[in-house]
């Protein structure tokens, strides 16, 4: 069963952060590469542009490789690395929750990435579980 549960996680994040990484790359969901350079902007990530489509290039690609499970290690450490600089910038002024209530002009806070970088460390001291293509690479070179 352990094998099945972090399957289980590794997709789930996979898809988590290529759904985050698409509207980064394309006008999406209400969110284009502009609002997202925007948003960095007023973060002062500079060049604004280049850091967002960088973004979204690491979380779609990122996330593709959970997914399949291929380089689950390496994909999870640049995941956690791009969320905690884009947290630490953009959430860690709001405090620790979201921002349930909505109120303009008030950002959200750290918790969803407080999550996902704990679920991706997980996925980095486990392995892929089930289903991965490292453990099908592996198994052939024995």
């Amino acid at each position: 069963m352990q094998g099945f549960g972090l399957l289980l996680l590794r997709i789930v994040l996979g898809l988590t952060f290529l759904a985050h990484g698409l509207p980064k790359l394309f006008p999406l969901w209400g969110a284009s590469p502009q609002t997202t350079a925007a948003l960095f902007e007023a973060a002062s990530f500079t060049p604004a542009y280049p850091l967002a489509v960088g973004t979204g290039i690491v979380e779609v690609l990122a996330g593709l490789l959970l997914i399949v499970g291929a380089y689950t290690f390496w994909a999870c450490a640049l995941l956690v690395a791009t969320t905690s600089v884009i947290a630490w910038k953009l959430h860690v002024p709001h405090g620790f929750f979201v921002n349930w209530s909505l109120v303009p002009e008030m950002g959200h806070g750290y918790e969803f990435a407080f999550v996902l970088t704990g679920a991706l460390v997980c996925l980095m001291c486990s392995g892929p579980g089930l289903f991965a293509i490292e453990r099908h690479q592996a198994a052939k070179r024995r």
